[in-house]
């Protein structure tokens, strides 16, 4: 399949607008992975060959005291507006002072790109028109996630490790990715994921 096709983000971003509407008139596409293994950086990149899609980051509805406990304000915020064809409204939260100040609007478009851990968990999934996976292997991504963000974030990270292990050991994304992208030498690669199949994914080289 690679061989055949070679077309890299450019053939994601085709399939992804073919996509048919999963939430409301939304494509929702859930970027998950391990912290620290490119997935804002995907994101960016899939929204500007979009044509400036709307992208959502996790971290917004993620806490200090609830890393991975944002679900219900992820369906009532986000997924219940868009999925009446309404903009979605949800508060922010700012990491460095602690609490949720704020607000960011999302609005309905063709395409909507939800970026970070955990995007792909069992209660969205049926909300999603496809689960895209970063595949780096989990201590490749948190290592380069360490560095990223430097010593004094030590604590922050050894607490994030044990929990992003048990979220992803009770619920993994992984088996269910439509899915896998990969950085190459040339940009990235596409494979199919789990759930994919030979007429539904997408692999090739470059950007």
């Amino acid at each position: 399949m690679i061989s055949r096709a070679r077309s890299g983000l450019a053939g994601l971003v085709r399939r992804l607008r073919a996509l048919p509407p999963s939430c409301g008139p939304v494509r929702l596409v859930a970027v998950d992975g391990h912290a620290g293994s490119g997935k804002s950086t995907l994101a960016g990149r899939l929204a500007a060959r979009l044509g400036g899609a709307p992208v959502l980051h996790l971290d917004d509805l993620a806490s200090h005291e609830a890393l991975f406990e944002w679900t219900d304000r992820f369906l009532e915020q986000v997924a219940a507006p868009l999925s009446r064809g309404e903009p979605a409204r949800y508060g922010v939260y700012d990491w460095e002072h602690r609490v949720f100040g704020g607000e960011r609007a999302l609005p309905p478009a063709p395409v909507v790109l939800v970026e970070g851990v955990g995007a792909g968990r069992h209660a969205l999934r049926p909300h999603l028109a496809c689960v895209v996976w970063l595949d780096l292997p989990r201590e490749e991504a948190w290592a380069r996630g360490r560095h990223r963000d430097g010593p004094e974030l030590a604590g922050f990270w050894d607490d994030w490790d044990r929990a992003e292990a048990r979220h992803f050991a009770a619920d993994p994304t992984l088996p269910h990715a439509d899915l896998l992208v990969r950085r190459c030498a040339q940009g990235y690669l596409v494979l199919p994921g789990p759930r994919g199949d030979g007429e539904k994914s997408v692999a090739g080289h470059g950007g």
